[in-house]
């Protein structure tokens, strides 16, 4: 991800300086040349398509900063994207830390008021920003279950796991416990957040693996093992998102973004990826004699969903 940074970010005196004056701008907006993205920032049409519901909250922040009076601190949901943690939708919003009370923020932004310690903001690209620890605090307690389960997850990875396996303990602690500490006694939210941060873990390597680990809990299965090495032929180690511990059986998230990212990444065709993962699953069943059952972004919509999913291979929660 690259965070919005590839998208160059206009304003009118750029544009003047490229020889655009009103009457060429409005012209080139009409032809969806240039979009307008706040009062007086543009970017070109051509560098917004195909970005990530981060990438675009971070081309956001850039455009309210490059027409703020005062440099703005970014936080909540914004802070996320700039931290590179996931956003499971795009909001449309752009968040704002004030410490004091002023009634207005402009369009599409939500300023949050109260104060914040020095210590607690950050540059990230020139953006000054929460910081990762207040950050994750702050989602946790207003963000859905399963967004904050999955920022949570993704800021106890940055720190925490290294490929292919290692996962620092004590580093992925640290940031739990200054995350806690940084919620608050009186903030609102701070049950749900607290309960949030108590269950998430830096081994999910994706958001669909953290909301899978939150529905498998929801359907009653004991806490799965994540990122489980399994010896393959010719010293291979395979690695396989979840052991369903307490009935035998492996579990995966993935779906064709997954094969897609594979298949870049070892320089094959997402077909050949596909079949090169039909042999390692084959190989997990035989040497562990037990069942491995994929599912995807539809599956995990609901706890119910998955659990029709998972039942239709005779996998259950035990009572």
């Amino acid at each position: 991800m690259n965070n919005g940074f590839a998208v160059s970010v206009l304003t009118r005196s750029h544009l003047r300086a490229e020889g655009y004056d009103s009457r060429r701008i409005k012209r080139a907006l009409d032809a969806e040349q240039l979009t307008l993205l706040r009062r007086g920032a543009y970017a070109r049409t051509s560098e917004l398509q195909n970005l990530t519901a981060e990438e675009h909250a971070a081309v956001r922040a850039r455009a309210y900063k490059a027409v703020a009076v005062q440099e703005p601190v970014f936080g909540y949901q914004t802070a996320a994207a700039l931290h590179g943690l996931p956003l499971l939708q795009d909001d449309g919003l752009t968040h704002v830390i004030s410490a004091d009370a002023r009634p207005g923020s402009g369009s599409r932004v939500v300023r949050h008021r109260g104060p914040v310690e020095y210590d607690d903001i950050v540059a990230v690209d020139g953006l000054l920003c929460t910081s990762l620890v207040r950050t994750v605090a702050d989602v946790a307690r207003t963000a859905s279950t399963e967004a904050a389960l999955s920022a949570a997850d993704a800021a106890l990875r940055s720190v925490a796991f290294r490929p292919p396996g290692s996962y620092d303990r004590d580093a992925a602690e640290s940031l739990r416990t200054s995350a806690l500490t940084a919620i608050g006694v009186n903030s609102p939210g701070r049950v749900r957040a607290r309960n949030v941060l108590d269950f998430a873990d830096g081994r999910a390597q994706l958001p669909g693996e953290s909301i899978s680990r939150l529905r498998l809990r929801q359907l009653g299965f004991a806490p799965p093992s994540l990122q489980v090495p399994i010896r393959g032929p010719g010293g291979k180690i395979y690695w396989v998102d979840f052991g369903l511990d307490d009935v035998d059986a492996w579990g995966e998230f993935d779906g064709m973004t997954k094969y897609r990212q594979l298949a870049r990444a070892e320089g094959h065709s997402a077909s050949a990826v596909v079949e090169s993962e039909k042999r390692r699953e084959d190989w997990i069943r035989g040497v562990t004699n037990r069942p491995l059952v994929r599912w995807g972004w539809s599956d995990v919509r609901d706890a119910a969903t998955l659990g029709r999913r998972l039942n239709a291979f005779g996998i259950r929660p035990p009572r």
